[in-house]
């Protein structure tokens, strides 16, 4: 992406006083800087990481935010990571000279109420790429995270601004910017196991992970719906603009939320999808939707809101639904929409020379029968893929359009 100068965006955080952005041209100015190349991919324990833990507390700041880390808006954590893949990272507060470091940044509105609710978004990204890139090239490039993940940060601070000019405030929130989620959720699982509040006063936590890419269909995926009885009502009855909500019960997945979940409290995480960008180096900021961004803002705010002189909610356990998915020996060597609420599995991209290429599948086909079993979402999908074995055959029902074809599949 185009290179932008650190001393440009320097310039406007030190222009305190009344906001003149308008919120769209204020979610430009965060994301801009935060996947800036000068930031060199935000890898927690580096330069980059600082220098946008740096912003983060700098428009905290400038918000008005409380500062509610541990030294100032900060909570630093030290970790070590575990040459064996069945090992997790070692996760601890600062410690021995010379282990990599990570930074979470905290900020609090404190309304004087009983209850409070976390906002968070993890800020870290792969910086020059490594384990998790999907990048292939042997040359190393910077992977600046514009959608992974600052965009859930600019809106993160988007909510700052929006709540802290709400009137009458029934509940306190507590900002979090999250480090080392890429390795393995490493800021979240620290702050809840040494958190700055105390976490019985939680309400629930809004956790917002790549929802820069909001698609033609306006679909929104909302996970942990059934951490509390009360989500789906909210979640619908604030929907006024005009999103299709693909909704997910469960509270685990692979981002900062699931750490919430464990501590059993209600959660919420949002996320557009992901995309042929995702974990390379060509996830730049031009490629946000920005008006998507800012109507996303203006429904996790309205969800907030209709919560906030509320009881407290109740939490409820959910199933896991990774440890439900089937077990496969073949793959179609397709990438599945994972957003779409429609009636079988689309296709959202296809890889060379595998069984669906072969196949004459193309993305925007959508599978509604494979073999003998009818496709009617991703996991009847996967259950149906989970029978074969290398060598196998057979038919599948495939929907383009207003056509309906049948196809012959070769594992």
């Amino acid at each position: 992406m185009r290179t932008i100068k650190v001393l440009f965006f320097s310039l406007i955080l030190a222009s305190c006083g009344a906001p003149t952005l308008t919120p769209i041209d204020q979610l430009k100015t965060d994301l801009f800087y935060l996947s800036a190349d000068e930031l060199q991919g935000r890898e927690t324990g580096t330069t980059g990481e600082q220098m946008a833990a740096e912003y983060l507390a700098q428009r905290f700041a400038q918000l008005g935010l409380t500062p509610k880390g541990t030294e100032d808006y900060y909570q630093k954590f030290s970790f070590k990571p575990s040459s064996n893949p069945h090992e997790q990272t070692q996760v601890d507060a600062p410690g021995e000279q010379g282990a990599p470091q990570g930074t979470n940044v905290i900020g609090y509105l404190d309304s004087g109420a009983e209850k409070t609710v976390v906002i968070g978004a993890h800020f870290d990204h792969l910086g020059w790429g490594g384990e998790g890139a999907l990048y292939r090239d042997t040359i190393p490039s910077i992977h600046n995270g514009a959608d992974d993940n600052a965009s859930g940060v600019s809106l993160l601070l988007y909510l700052a601004q929006r709540l802290q000019d709400a009137p009458e405030k029934q509940s306190n929130y507590l900002f979090i910017g999250f480090s080392g989620e890429e390795k393995g959720l490493l800021g979240s699982n620290y702050f809840v196991k040494n958190p700055t509040i105390d976490l019985a006063e939680v309400n629930f936590m809004v956790n917002m992970d790549m929802v820069g890419r909001l698609n033609e269909e306006n679909t929104l995926a909302v996970h942990g719906v059934g951490t509390s009885p009360k989500f789906k009502q909210i979640l619908f009855a604030n929907n006024d603009f005009g999103l299709n909500i693909a909704e997910h019960e469960s509270g685990v997945g692979p981002s900062d939320h699931t750490s919430f979940y464990l501590m059993d409290l209600p959660v919420l995480h949002f996320f557009t999808g992901q995309h042929e960008d995702y974990h390379k180096p060509s996830d730049d900021a031009d490629k946000i939707n920005y008006p998507g961004l800012e109507t996303i803002g203006q429904y996790i705010y309205a969800i907030v809101s209709d919560i906030d002189d509320d009881a407290k909610l109740s939490f409820r356990k959910t199933k896991n639904e990774s440890e439900e998915t089937p077990r496969f020996k073949v793959g179609l060597g397709v990438v599945p929409d994972y957003l779409y609420t429609g009636t079988g599995m689309r296709i959202d991209g296809v890889s060379e020379d595998k069984p669906a290429q072969k196949a004459g599948l193309l993305k925007g086909d959508v599978v509604v029968r494979l073999g003998d079993s009818t496709v009617t979402d991703m996991m009847s999908y996967m259950r149906a893929l989970s029978v074969f074995k290398q060598g196998d055959s057979t038919d599948a029902t495939i929907e383009r359009g207003e056509q309906t074809l049948e196809v012959r599949i070769d594992f």
